[in-house]
């Protein structure tokens, strides 16, 4: 059974910046995507990125391209989500899930194993 683990959410100031992490556990790293997706208040769960398997592939959702970088040490069995430029309306609740393939997609229908999420705020 894969497990994802999320950390590093917390409230920042606008601006400033984040490092959201996503430990996964019981498959081989090489064996998976990963997507970030986030749900912010009264909203629908949304796509913000994603990278295959090899980390050589990597979709961001127009609303975060230019501030949100993702990456993947396999090694350490980590995903990460650099977060820069923090503006309010990223507040939200951020999960990492898996997909048992090498390439990545945004559509989060496909997506079989999901994190409990970490919860960002950002506010002055």
């Amino acid at each position: 059974q894969l497990r994802l683990v999320e950390s590093g959410g917390g409230l920042v100031r606008p601006g400033g910046s984040l490092r959201l992490s996503c430990v996964v556990s019981g498959w081989s790293s090489d064996s998976y995507a990963i997507g970030w997706f986030r749900q912010a208040p009264g909203k629908e769960r949304e796509g913000v990125s994603c990278i295959s398997s090899s980390g050589g592939m990597t979709i961001y959702a127009d609303s975060v391209k230019g501030r949100f970088t993702i990456s993947r040490d396999n090694a350490k069995n980590t995903v990460y989500l650099q977060i820069d430029n923090l503006k309010p309306e990223d507040t939200a609740i951020y999960y990492c899930a898996a997909i048992s393939r090498r390439l990545c997609v945004l559509d989060q229908g496909q997506y079989d194993f999901w994190g409990q999420g970490t919860q960002v705020a950002v506010s002055s």
